[in-house]
């Protein structure tokens, strides 16, 4: 089944009478229990990352419970919506960008599923080249490199100038280690992100504040879903991918569902 992880603002996206599944995981329980149903004539599960209430914050998200338990239920193609500020006073609120790199800015968070046996992950394309291009039509942007800082604060005004002299083009909060522990899953996985704001850099006055993204999120959550929706009716969840092959191991101890 296609997977669908929906970030801040986007915490239900399937339809009602859809069947809710609690899964276990190694790592404890996910966000959310998931919502499996059906769009576009596909079946897909749904998680909202930050839980139903809202209520983990960008570093306390459980993202190893999460990508396994959308593994083990069947999950092979992820999407991942998310919302980003802009580095470039020219992609502005309501932009809708398919990242195509990423800047690791993290420190804290657990971020593999190989806490030993000497294991190296390729990730130098960290997103599946072939769900960014289904995705690519419906979006404004498909060029960006989102640089993923550890939260749960903004960034300052000197940090956002430098992320954007970098050639930086969106922040965010959420974009690792969730990429790379797909990768270790063997999971095609894409991004999907919309603008909610200027970072603190590039925009006078107050800076970024929490009430204004949200309330972007909200307003732009029709055009989103409705890009979300077109890709996944052009996904061919069948469709082979080198995500699936890489040049390691899949972790160990990846159960049947445990559900």
């Amino acid at each position: 089944m296609i997977g669908v992880i929906g970030g801040t603002g986007l915490y239900r996206f399937l339809p009602g009478g859809s069947e809710q599944r609690t899964v276990d995981t190694p790592y404890g329980r996910p966000s959310a229990p998931i919502t499996v149903g059906e769009v576009a004539g596909r079946e897909v599960a749904f998680l909202p990352r930050h839980g139903l209430g809202h209520e983990f914050s960008p570093h306390t998200v459980p993202y190893r419970a999460n990508l396994w338990a959308l593994r083990s239920l069947g999950v092979r193609k992820l999407l991942a919506p998310c919302a980003v500020g802009s580095l470039d006073g020219a992609a502005g609120p309501g932009t809708i960008a398919i990242p195509e790199q990423l800047v690791d800015r993290t420190f804290s968070r657990p971020s593999t599923y190989f806490d030993g046996g000497g294991v190296h992950v390729s990730f130098a394309d960290p997103y599946c080249p072939t769900l960014r291009a289904t995705a690519a039509p419906h979006a404004d942007r498909a060029d960006s490199t989102m640089v993923v800082i550890e939260g749960p604060r903004f960034s300052t005004r000197a940090e956002s100038r430098w992320f954007a002299a970098q050639g930086w083009d969106l922040v965010n909060m959420t974009g690792l280690p969730e990429a790379a522990l797909a990768r270790e899953l063997k999971l095609c996985y894409a991004s999907i992100a919309l603008v909610t704001d200027l970072d603190a850099g590039i925009e006078s006055g107050e800076g970024v504040r929490t009430e204004d993204v949200l309330a972007e999120f909200r307003a732009n959550l029709p055009r989103l879903t409705d890009v979300l929706t077109k890709t996944i009716a052009a996904t061919d969840p069948a469709a082979p991918c080198d995500c699936a092959a890489g040049d390691h191991d899949l972790p160990a101890g990846l159960d049947p569902i445990r559900v």
